[in-house]
């Protein structure tokens, strides 16, 4: 008998102080459309995967006081990047490119660091 395994990500999930207003932050600054539920469903197709990873504890990845970070796929993280500046949030300086692609990270309205991902051209 073989065992079921997941076989993809299903959701995420956010608790927030001000649900409204979150979604509101994540359809301005990030583009996601929030549909009548309150949430957003994105298509995958072949080649589109999603990742999933456990972090040690001592991590320094995300904050401390975080226990998830969401990593959103962009297609130009750097216009991405341009536009939250423009929009005075806040986000880190740096960008790390690796065989994975390109990343930055930034923070939503409620303190949460997520992580923007341009995964690399392809070949």
């Amino acid at each position: 008998m073989s065992r079921e395994k997941v076989v993809g990500l299903g959701g995420i999930f956010i608790r927030a102080r001000n649900a409204e207003g979150l979604r509101k932050w994540y359809f301005r600054h990030l583009g996601i459309d929030i549909t009548e539920w309150g949430g957003a469903a994105f298509a995958q197709t072949t080649g589109d995967e999603t990742y999933w990873s456990v972090f040690e504890e001592k991590s320094d990845y995300m904050p401390k006081r975080q226990l998830t970070m969401i990593n959103w796929r962009v297609a130009n993280l750097d216009k991405m990047l341009d536009q939250l500046r423009l929009a005075d949030i806040r986000v880190e300086d740096h960008i790390e490119a690796s065989a994975q692609g390109r990343f930055g990270w930034a923070y939503d309205i409620e303190g949460n660091k997520f992580e923007l991902w341009e995964p690399p051209a392809e070949e």
